[in-house]
């Protein structure tokens, strides 16, 4: 959260977070290149420059499938919730080691003829009136510059510029670059190599990664079809018992419209506000409350639980929504909001 667009330093969590994932990224390189040039004998394939460019291609792919396994890995479990909050990072590392294996790729194969290598690439070998002619090149293509759009846009002045709404937009373009890449990887696989450990690779990440969108889909659809309350009059949303809430934590429920609201305690207090971030749309509700804020648990930005502004000097705004417990003490939220930065009505119950 950097106020006026200032630099945000580095702190102590992210260089350490920053110096385990380049080593990991410096570690499998290692490995990679070690295991290719003391392998078997695979023709042109143990040549250490051609080596480096396939482990450099496949760390990008296997740490952009990691990107994309931290989001519904942290729904189903607050244990992996540590990792949003560094997801930033590790995507303009993952650009980093991808834009490695572009240029080493331009360089190398069309580096040395008269046609400039980006024109080299898209004419050398291609036959796009066919499927088969495509070359697989264009695929990865394709997806590093969606992955290069992603970490230009990546500093909260563009988010704020574009607006949260576009600038989500733009960056949820993960999912085409990760099918890009699978295509990449797919195509590649049928014109040059011959193992079945790379295609086996693919399928593995491809299958983590739609299983885990697919288990935190489904614990959502239970969740909000399990907080259908019917004992609220008109206008009023049942949510759940006050001791179903737990303390400096929140209970997410769905309004009609498809919108959610996060209902949070902070001990004998209940409030609500919109479960939707000004930063990136992330889910307050899946966060906690710090200092007397709530704090969003990707990104750490907060807002006032009552009031849904920022502590200063930040000035973000967020809806609020009204609370009251039902004389059967069953906690009510107003289903129509407040407008941003409007102080809401809390409820009252027995400390935890």
């Amino acid at each position: 959260m950097g106020h006026r667009y200032k630099a945000v330093g580095w702190n102590g969590a992210k260089a350490v977070y920053d110096f385990y994932a380049a080593a990991c990224v410096a570690g499998f390189l290692a490995v990679f290149m070690y295991v290719g040039l003391e392998g078997p004998e695979s023709g042109h394939a143990g040549d250490p420059v051609i080596l480096l460019i396939r482990g450099l291609g496949l760390c990008a792919f296997l740490m952009l499938t990691a990107i994309l396994l931290i989001g519904p890995l942290a729904r189903v479990s607050t244990r992996f919730s540590p990792f949003l909050y560094n997801r930033r990072h590790l995507g303009v590392m993952t650009f980093t080691v991808a834009a490695a294996h572009v240029a080493l790729t331009l360089l190398w194969y069309h580096g040395a003829g008269p046609l400039n290598p980006f024109v080299s690439l898209l004419v050398s070998n291609a036959f796009y009136d066919s499927p088969a002619g495509i070359p697989f090149e264009i695929f990865g293509l394709g997806a590093f510059v969606i992955l290069f759009l992603m970490a230009a846009t990546s500093h909260d002045y563009w988010l704020n510029n574009l607006s949260a709404p576009v600038w989500k937009a733009l960056h949820m373009l993960v999912y085409v670059a990760y099918g890009l890449l699978i295509a990449h990887i797919a195509y590649g696989l049928l014109m040059t190599e011959r193992s079945a450990v790379l295609a086996a690779t693919a399928i593995s990440s491809f299958g983590l990664v739609a299983g885990a969108h697919l288990l935190a889909g489904l614990r959502e659809w239970r969740r909000d079809g399990g907080m259908a309350g019917v004992n609220a009059p008109e206008g009023w949303l049942d949510v759940c018992a006050p001791d179903d809430i737990p303390d400096k934590r929140a209970v997410i429920a769905p309004l009609p419209g498809g919108e959610r609201v996060a209902v949070f305690r902070d001990g004998p207090k209940v409030m609500a506000v919109t479960n939707v971030c000004r930063h990136q749309n992330g889910p307050l509700g899946e966060g906690r409350i710090v200092d007397g804020c709530v704090t969003c648990p990707w990104h750490g930005w907060q807002y006032d639980p009552e009031t849904g502004i920022s502590p200063p000097p930040f000035t973000e705004k967020i809806a609020t929504h009204d609370v009251r417990l039902s004389r059967l003490g069953r906690v009510f939220v107003r289903v129509k909001p407040n407008r941003p930065g409007a102080r809401a009505k809390s409820a009252l119950v027995s400390a935890p």
